[in-house]
């Protein structure tokens, strides 16, 4: 059977969405007012509580408060961290902008959306999380490692992923807002810089994605209303024709399938 053009479309792959920059960042060289390392690193910070919570009497490097504390803590940032640090924020987005173009209003369900945005996540971010797993779980729970080490190994791997998807611009305009000095390796850079350069391109990445799955559909509606103009029928909306054929359209081009396909490979 062949298929409509347009489709290919939805087997085109992902906007560029940049590469990880081996080198200095572009723009950056002139502000250079202050060090990069000036904050706390996660490291020192879980020093300073080990330090601070020690329990010498009952030999524990953590009290149980302290370790409860901490636990609800990652539990009510967990939700950030999915949609912030992941691939979850361009999934969600796309889904998003591909049922508002069918025009089916609450079809699928929100929660459904966000359901198939969470294992689409867990799927792309697979071969992030078995890095993490060899280089900082097991290797700690084996007390090979400390915690502080487990911890920077975990955010390396994080940023790794990051740093993949991030434009070098987004990257170089957070340096000089932050006003410190582009290091060589941008793994060398803090959370509070790729994280908000990696969501910034992300958007920018979903949105380029939604536009391209849009014009079919726009399409579709304008031939549509054209046809309807043309019979004399003013007075019956477009949407109510136009709708069964988009639904058929991409129902016969296995949309879902190759939607997810093509998000999951924009990520590898």
């Amino acid at each position: 059977m062949v298929r409509p053009w347009w489709i290919l479309i939805f087997i085109v792959p992902l906007a560029a969405h940049g590469q990880p920059p081996t080198s200095g960042l572009p723009g950056s060289a002139a502000i250079t007012t202050r060090p990069i390392d000036t904050i706390p690193s996660i490291s020192d910070v879980v020093g300073l509580m080990n330090k601070a919570t020690a329990d010498s009497t009952l030999n524990r490097e953590w009290s149980t408060p302290i370790r409860l504390a901490i636990l609800f803590t990652a539990l009510a940032l967990l939700p950030s961290l999915l949609a912030m640090m992941t691939s979850f924020t361009r999934i969600v987005i796309v889904l998003a902008f591909v049922r508002r173009a069918l025009g089916t209003q609450t079809i699928p369900p929100t929660i459904a959306i966000m359901g198939l945005a969470i294992f689409l996540t867990i799927y792309t971010m697979l071969p992030t999380l078995e890095q993490i797993n060899q280089r900082a779980i097991q290797p700690y729970l084996a007390d090979q490692i400390d915690l502080g080490t487990a911890i920077k190994a975990c955010s390396d791997g994080l940023k790794g992923f990051m740093l993949r998807q991030t434009r070098q611009s987004d990257l170089a305009l957070f340096v000089q807002m932050a006003r410190i000095r582009a290091p060589q390796d941008p793994l060398d850079l803090g959370l509070h810089i790729i994280v908000p350069a990696f969501v910034t391109s992300e958007f920018r990445t979903g949105f380029e994605i939604g536009c391209l799955l849009f014009i079919p559909f726009v399409i579709i509606d304008i031939v549509v209303a054209s046809v309807l103009l043309s019979a004399g029928m003013m007075m019956l909306p477009p949407a109510m024709i136009s709708l069964p054929f988009k639904l058929i359209l991409f129902i016969l081009v296995d949309g879902w399938g190759m939607l997810a396909r093509s998000l999951s490979l924009g990520f590898r």
